[in-house]
């Protein structure tokens, strides 16, 4: 596997500690559409919107430079719907490599010319969400063959690219808690790597997503384990054994205190504004300052652990190891 340059990796880290120093966010988010070619069972965004103010390629280049983060997410919805998205890379690429940019796809719209055509402009990783380990896949995402056309294209790309460079995501909960294994030897299996987060009642109200009965928790825990055992001897698991461990804790406490959003990593709308989060997609933002001052100043919300703010809520010195591992999604 071609692995990230430790020079690369290096930087990461002492931008995220100038950025931890300064109260900049270590991860934004750019959600650069709120339209989907998915309606998934979990999420609170899915179908095409009807759209306006969409920012510019440049204009989004503009924010980034303010907020100046060394891990970059372009998501949405489903940013593949962008024409643009190649741009967008393009723009927010920086000549020293910085910063590290995931694009976040259900996959439907991927294709090889578009993976080669993102690799070339700056795009670090891919990271498709699976949530079920076969076709159960298509009708929690509400999207006819999609199981078939990762199966496909995945492995693939894997083969043919020797990249270390394509990962999938898993969202934890309780339909799919059978399956954490299972998804990790898939991603075995097609020759790439696999992190895992976890669902929060706050993105649909949906309960019956979550994890809480005690026969449940005894499952997780047991999966969780073999997770972190399998982690140690194969290295396909981007997430730490700390992150494994909380996301239990998440779910058997239904909460994560100390939340940082706004501070550690926030989220920029496709019109632009800020959001500290995206379980707040209301409280919208012009500047980091704002944020600050009105949201995470007074926020006491600890009702998510979602992969943005496992990665960016650690101490220095675990960033540290897990910056120089470069083990997040």
């Amino acid at each position: 596997m071609k692995n990230v340059p430790f020079r690369l990796k290096s930087k990461i880290f002492f931008q995220g500690l100038y950025d931890l120093l300064t109260q900049k966010p270590i991860c934004v988010s750019f959600e650069v559409t709120h339209s989907c070619t998915g309606n998934c069972r979990h999420c609170d965004k899915g179908g095409i919107k009807k759209e306006k103010n969409l920012l510019s390629p440049q204009q989004y280049g503009e924010i980034l430079r303010q907020l100046n983060p060394p891990v970059v997410q372009l998501s949405g919805g489903e940013p593949l719907l962008r024409k643009d998205i190649v741009e967008i890379v393009k723009v927010m690429k920086q000549g020293d490599g910085l910063p590290f940019i995931i694009l976040v796809t259900n996959g439907s719209l991927l294709t090889e010319k578009k993976y080669v055509e993102l690799k070339e402009v700056g795009l670090d990783r891919v990271s498709v969400s699976l949530d079920f380990p076969d076709q159960r896949h298509n009708k929690f995402r509400r999207i006819p063959g999609l199981y078939q056309r990762l199966e496909r294209l995945l492995p693939r790309l894997a083969r043919k690219y020797n990249h270390d460079d394509i990962a999938l995501n898993s969202a934890i909960t309780q339909v799919n808690l059978p399956e954490l294994l299972a998804l990790a030897e898939k991603a075995q299996q097609w020759g790439i790597k696999i992190s895992y987060s976890a669902y929060s009642i706050l993105r649909t109200g949906d309960r019956k997503y979550f994890i809480s009965a005690e026969k449940d928790l005894q499952a997780l825990r047991k999966g969780i384990k073999e997770l972190i055992r399998l982690k140690m001897k194969d290295k396909i698991i981007l997430n730490s054994e700390r992150t494994l461990d909380d996301t239990y804790r998440f779910f058997r406490d239904g909460i994560i205190p100390h939340c940082q959003a706004g501070r550690r990593f926030l989220v920029v709308r496709p019109d632009g504004y800020l959001n500290p989060c995206s379980m707040f997609p209301e409280k919208k933002y012009l500047t980091q300052a704002e944020v600050l001052r009105k949201f995470t100043a007074q926020n006491k919300c600890g009702e998510c652990y979602v992969a943005i703010r496992a990665y960016t809520e650690k101490s220095p010195w675990q960033l540290a190891q897990e910056s120089l591992k470069l083990s997040f999604s």
